[in-house]
Order: structure tokens, then sequence, then C-alpha cells
């Protein structure tokens, strides 16, 4: 997105051992900052809980963690330092620390696994000699810390760091495959030094970490089932959920190697499943709502989390449509999705992350008839490239907020107010009901009864391409709300425009040119939303702005 240079502060406290080593390898301090980044990887989010009072969730954005408090409304209280060498490609939080994984592949490339504590480095993981490929899953639990490569795993111990073996997985039955390592890595409660590895034929592998030896595998039931996507384990003991490439979801029974349920998940939600997590409350299933089993499972392809009742065989009680806005056919667009759903220890929250750079909490309504959940909180940015930027000027010539907020413009046809005093504050222009619409047209869910050609892109205004900004008589956050449409005078609409409305609603304080378009649009800035205006243009070639009147 963009950065920001801040001063460093001294620090007077005293230096840790870490500090110490760090400060002899000549490691110079970061002196910048980031904003816009919320989840704007598809490297999924990590949580932790803080007691019984609150959880915190962590975000890669790219060489550095963003931590996200849940109680204060996914408030940002957290980001590390120093960068990591090179792009975070994995990362896991354990008790009050959160480990990442950075570098990619090649035997130049640097790689390593850090860890984090409070937003501060505070050691490091032994790395061996002869790793050449990035790690992309961490485990930890008990003694062990294990790292899922493409055709290996590592394992560390926990207490400390040390490098503790290497496993070759055993080749796979498929042709072609050999012992590469699809996705997919986690352990079973109560079974000790275990863990299970999901494989590109589609077999899932159970390894020993404490001895080093293969235990185990669990075959596909077809050849034709695919890779393996996802593992996750229920909460029922000694089951684990297994999801492939052609959609099927299998509850299977690691003990008996034999399958409890089996799901079509690619009928119910149109994606390839690379993300499964189960509502751990004790309520959601059955008929009234007061059982357990429900599970919720997502994917990459699209923004939809689908919500499953695992009682009498499984089947799907709700989809929550647009949970993160879908791929952009667009080239350039926003790289959608979803990256992982997370249902919250004991808790009826629900966390989401998209390749949207976007972040969300969703609550289930204890006496809601609906199973699907609502908005809780959400943390966002630009969802693709930004393309314009400058600083806000002051609201009049004594204001003191000259160069608190940044306005930005991006391929994801949006504009941001972005605060550099609270980070909770920055939120972007609304456009109008543009997901609602969306809705009603399919657009963001599997909806088979409508046929349409209308883009989620074509819904919003063109891209920007310049703007200009002037808050001399702009009406603040208090003033009433237009009562008609947005840029009402570009097309035919129900609504009409009144210049007499300036006097309770205020002046529009931004205008904006777009690309490919004739018409200027206003917005207002206090209201953060689009204004009544859209001025024509002589031709369609993107609009120029010389100045916004004061």
């Amino acid at each position: 997105m963009f950065k920001c240079a801040f001063e460093n502060f001294s620090e007077t406290s005293s230096h840790t051992a870490w500090e110490r080593q760090r400060a002899e390898k000549k490691v110079p301090p970061s002196n910048k900052f980031t904003i816009g980044l919320v989840s704007s990887t598809s490297v999924p989010f990590t949580s932790l809980p803080l007691g019984k009072t609150t959880f915190q969730i962590t975000t890669s954005v790219g060489r550095c963690l963003h931590t996200y408090d849940l109680r204060r409304g996914l408030n940002l209280i957290f980001i590390t330092r120093p960068q990591t060498p090179a792009p975070i490609t994995a990362t896991v939080a354990w008790k009050d620390r959160v480990f990442a994984a950075w570098g990619g592949d090649g035997t130049i490339g640097q790689k390593g696994v850090w860890v984090f504590q409070r937003g501060r480095q505070v050691g490091e993981l032994e790395i061996p000699i002869d790793l050449e490929e990035p790690i992309e899953e961490l485990v930890i639990f008990g003694a062990w810390i294990v790292g899922r490569c493409l055709t290996r795993i590592e394992v560390w111990k926990s207490a400390s760091y040390e490098h503790y073996t290497t496993i070759t997985p055993t080749l796979s039955h498929a042709p072609g495959a050999r012992n590469t390592l699809s996705g997919g890595v986690c352990n079973m409660p109560t079974f000790l030094n275990k863990i299970l590895v999901g494989k590109l034929d589609g077999s899932v592998d159970i390894w020993n970490v404490s001895t080093g030896k293969h235990v185990y595998t669990m075959l596909p039931a077809s050849l034709t089932s695919g890779a393996v996507t996802s593992l996750q384990p229920t909460p029922a003991l000694s089951t684990v959920a297994i999801a492939r490439a052609d959609g099927s979801i299998m509850l299977q029974d690691i003990r008996t190697d034999k399958t409890i349920i089996k799901l079509d998940g690619q009928n119910a939600t149109a994606s390839n499943i690379t993300s499964i997590s189960f509502r751990t409350d004790g309520h959601g299933a059955g008929e009234d709502g007061q059982q357990p089993g429900i599970m919720a499972t997502a994917g990459t392809d699209n923004g939809d989390v689908t919500l499953w009742d695992l009682n009498n065989g499984g089947r799907v009680v709700g989809v929550l449509h647009g949970a993160h806005d879908p791929p952009s056919p667009k080239q350039g667009g926003v790289s959608g999705g979803i990256s992982r759903v997370e249902f919250l220890a004991g808790q009826d929250v629900l966390i989401t992350s998209g390749m949207d750079n976007a972040l969300k909490s969703w609550i289930f309504d204890a006496n809601s008839l609906s199973a699907v959940p609502r908005i809780l909180h959400s943390r966002s940015g630009h969802a693709a490239p930004v393309t314009k930027i400058c600083f806000m000027p002051a609201s009049s010539e004594d204001a003191d907020d000259t160069g608190k907020w940044i306005l930005s413009a991006g391929r994801d046809q949006s504009l941001w107010g972005w605060s550099l005093r609270k980070d909770g504050q920055s939120s972007e222009l609304s456009q109008g009901p543009v997901r609602k619409k969306a809705k009603k047209l399919g657009l963001l869910g599997k909806n088979l009864e409508v046929d349409t050609s209308v883009s989620l892109d074509e819904l919003k205004a063109p891209e920007i391409t310049c703007f200009s900004c002037s808050l001399n008589r702009d009406g603040g956050m208090g003033t009433a709300p237009s009562a008609g449409a947005v840029w009402s005078n570009a097309a035919t609409k129900k609504g009409t425009t009144e210049t007499s409305d300036s006097g309770s609603t205020g002046w529009e304080s931004i205008v904006t040119g777009h690309r490919g378009d004739k018409f200027a649009r206003t917005w207002f800035w206090g209201r953060k939303r689009a204004g009544r205006w859209a001025f024509e243009t002589a031709d369609v070639s993107p609009s120029a702005l010389a100045g916004h009147s004061r």
C-alpha cells in the first residue's frame, strides 16, 4: 500500500540476550510503518485466546504481522518489528508468542522462523542448512514445533527452538505425485507426538515426530479424489475432517480408518475447500439450534462461507454469501476469496480473512431463526494496488488537523480515508448499497436462478484517476443525510437532487475523475459517502480536475 516515516524512539530498558545478539549482527532498526494493509496476502491468520476476556487475531501483511484485539473491535494493537528479510509464508500463535516463517524457494534466498512477543522479536528457530523450500504451514503442540514444506517436514523443540529432525514423506501412489505434500497438517488431541499430513495423491500420512517414524497412511476412497486441500481435527476424539480437490469432505475415524460422514462440498459450495472449522460452544445445530455439530467451510474460489449441520448424516443449513469479495475477472483487479475461516474456541463468533485485504468477525444471535451469522466487526483496506494518494487539507486556516488524514484511490474502484492518529477511524467512502445490489443479482454467492452478465466491478464507479478536496464548507459527521440518490443527475433515477439541501447537508468536499468515464463525481467527506452530483465533461476520456473551488 503506502508507507510513512516516523521517528525512532530511544529505548531505556535493558537489552535481552536476543537483543544483544541482534546488535552484534548490526541489524538496522526499521523506521517505517505501513497503513492500509489488514490481510493482504494468502497467508491465513492465527488466533490466540487471552484468558476468558478476549482473543488476539494476527494477520500477515508481507514482511510483518498485524495483531488485532477482538474485544476492542478488531483495533490494531501490535505491529511486529523488525521486518522479516523476505515475505512471510506461515504463522501460528502459541501461548503468548507468534511464530512467523519467512523466505522463498532456492538455495540463495534466506529462510527462517522468527518468534515475536507483543510485536517485538524475541527469538529464532534453528534452520537446517539444506532447507531449500519455503515453510508453508506451522503447527505447535506439546514439546514440538512442526513446519510443513513442499516435500519435507521439519521438527523443532518448542522449549529450546533447536532443530530436532527432518521427516521425508513416503512416496505417493499417484503417477508424478512423488512425495509432494499438497496442504494440511495437524495434530490430534490425546494422540501423543502424532501429526497428520495431507498429500498430493489424496492420502493422509500419520507420523510420530518423536521417533521420526511413519505410523500409517489413510488412502482416499477414489484415485480421482484429488489432492488433500485441508485437514482439521473435529471436537469428537479420534476424528478428522479431510477435504480434497474434488470438493468432497470426509469425517474419518483415524483409529479404525473408517468414514463416518461423507459430504459433497462441490455441489454445496461450488468452490475448492481450503479451510474448515468447528463450532465448540455446543449450539447452532439441530431443529432448535441448541445442539452441537456445526462445521464451517470456505475456499479461495469465492467469498462464501458454508455452514453444515453434521447431525443425521450432515446437511447444509446456511450459506454466508459475500462474506468477502470474490476474485475479480479483470486483470490486476481484486484478489478475492477466503484464506481462512475459524470459530473461536467456546464462542459463538466466527472469524474470516480474505484476499480482498479484509478481516471480519461474525456473531450468531442466540434467539435468531437464521443459521447465518451477522457481521460484528470488520477491518479492511484497498483490495487492489493504490493509484492515487494525497494528504487531506485542513478544514480551516487555523485548524490543527493538517497532515492527519490521507485520501487514496485504488484499482478496486474504491476511495478511502486513512487516519494517522487512530487506525480504527480509517474507512472507505460509501458508494451506496453496492453489496445489496450484488446479492440481488447473485454476484456474491451461488445463484443458479439468475443469469446475468453484470459483474461486481460494474456496480461501482469506474476507477478513480484523480481527485481534489477542500473542507472549508464540509458539513461534517453531524449533518443531515441527503434525501436523494447518490450521483442522481448522472442518469435517470427515482431520487432528485435539490441545491436547497446544502443548508442541512453541507457541501460536498471531494470531487473525483474516473477512467474512461465522462462524469466527475462528488463525495461528502464528513459522512464518508458519495455525494449528490455527477458533473458531465466534454468527452469520455478520463476526467482532468484543475482544482476544487473554495
